[in-house]
């Protein structure tokens, strides 16, 4: 005799570390047989679980009839007595895109986490079943994918906990059946013209006549040792991010040849646990991962490759992960001595201004040059210019200030953010690189103005 539904998901919660207790719950509630009985299995057990629960709704706008769906939820809110939300979206798809159902699903999944943020929700309930698995890594299988993709749904990732995922549709209807308890059927469920629909109500049965009546807990199974896999993957990943990753004003830098001696799938795991680190760990599908892959290649794609709101890109023997947009330069005049905050790209010059000793000696070290105090000029602190030249010291020919930042191994990514040092209209010091032939010391120079780059 199977256990009840109830006794199921808890065994889940506390397998899988789901609830500590004390979290507000915020369930993802559409109407349909899978929410409605989380929602009252999750009303049985908030007590002993020391959980508070409230009710999400998310109305897509997609059907005529989608109405419907939400007065049977605002209802079962008042049953039970649970603060009901109702978060409506527009769900638009654009070419290339991955179709109406995937963006349905990525707005829905934003809706409700701004709504947990907004009332304090630890966690976001959704009541995906065995089954729901089960059609998933039959999906993923048919697409291809690996590990990472049979690996299919977590029971836990982020906010998101499925207390339901090791139990299946026909527990639940019995169920929901014995309690009398309302439900919707979503008529899309039914279309065949959606790949999940035919595998449901063809494939899988077929299935199980060939394979016999467990094929379904067979998926999942092969999902649950994946996941392991995956996990124990992720976990190594997040060590070598600490290992490589260098942390930086423009995200975490790492050095392409010592991403090139990890497997191709690690240095992909590393890249997306950097993002993780950054505030970005959405799981990514495949076209993604081999996209990682290609950046640590010989010969890499000159574009970067867009992670939401974040960046890989390569430049030279350089890759960071970080934001998509760094923020630029400003130009500002700088008055000596004095130090100035460069908070945009994380460092400040420092000035100080003494009398030249009789044994001093220019700094040789590429973050500090030195000036004759009584010969600079008017000092300015502002971003490169596109085609600029300067006159190195020590050199008679103009440099272009590019070729310099190349040949020094800048990332391209950083060259518009190089603090260029300006005296009354010339280059007097490329901070941090090559000081420029502006106010050198020489034997009549008394004063010394020391300028130095160093990190905030």
């Amino acid at each position: 005799m199977r256990a009840s539904l109830a006794t199921q998901a808890l065994a889940a919660i506390r397998r899988h570390g789901m609830l500590q207790g004390g979290e507000v719950v915020l369930i993802a509630a559409s109407g349909g047989p899978d929410s409605v009985a989380l929602l009252d299995v999750l009303s049985e057990l908030a007590s002993e679980l020391r959980v508070r629960l409230q009710i999400a709704h998310v109305h897509h706008n997609l059907r005529a009839d989608a109405d419907a769906d939400l007065d049977l939820v605002r209802a079962l809110a008042e049953r039970f007595g649970l603060p009901f939300h109702l978060e409506r979206v527009a769900v638009r798809t654009a070419p290339g895109g991955d179709g109406l159902e995937a963006e349905a699903r990525r707005v829905r999944h934003a809706a409700l986490e701004a709504r947990a943020r907004a009332v304090g929700a630890g966690r976001i309930a959704l009541g995906h079943t065995a089954d729901d698995q089960a059609e998933t890594v039959l999906m993923r299988l048919l697409g291809g994918a690996g590990p990472r993709g049979l690996a299919a749904m977590a029971p836990v990732r982020g906010l998101i906990i499925r207390p339901l995922l090791e139990s299946r549709r026909a527990d639940l209807l019995a169920h929901l059946t014995a309690r009398g308890l309302p439900w919707i059927d979503d008529p899309s469920n039914r279309d065949p013209r959606f790949l999940r629909n035919r595998l449901r109500h063809e494939v899988l049965p077929a299935l199980a006549t060939v394979a016999g009546p467990r094929v379904t807990q067979a998926l999942c199974r092969s999902a649950a040792l994946s996941r392991a896999l995956v996990d124990d993957l992720d976990q190594r990943a997040h060590a070598e991010v600490e290992r490589l990753g260098r942390p930086e004003c423009c995200g975490i830098v790492f050095a392409v040849a010592e991403l090139r001696a990890l497997s191709g799938e690690m240095a992909a795991a590393v890249l997306l646990a950097a993002a993780a680190r950054l505030g970005d760990g959405r799981p990514r599908r495949g076209p993604v991962h081999r996209g990682l892959r290609r950046l640590i290649e010989p010969i890499p794609p000159r574009r970067a490759l867009s992670l939401g709101r974040l960046v890989v890109e390569r430049s030279g023997r350089w890759l960071r992960v970080g934001p998509a947009r760094l923020p630029p330069l400003a130009t500002r005049p700088w008055a000596v001595p004095s130090d100035l905050a460069l908070c945009e790209i994380g460092q400040c010059l420092e000035a100080r201004c003494f009398e030249r000793a009789r044994d001093y000696a220019p700094p040789r070290e590429r973050h500090r040059a030195a000036f004759d105090a009584d010969r600079i000029g008017r000092l300015v602190v502002r971003p490169r210019r596109r085609g600029e030249r300067f006159r190195p010291f020590g050199e008679k020919d103009l440099r272009r200030v590019k070729s310099l930042l190349c040949d020094a191994g800048v990332p391209r990514w950083d060259r518009g953010r190089i603090p260029i040092v300006e005296a009354d209209g010339e280059i007097a010091w490329v901070a941090g690189l090559r000081r420029g032939h502006v106010a050198p010391i020489g034997p009549e120079t008394t004063r010394i103005l020391e300028v130095t780059l160093h990190p905030l």
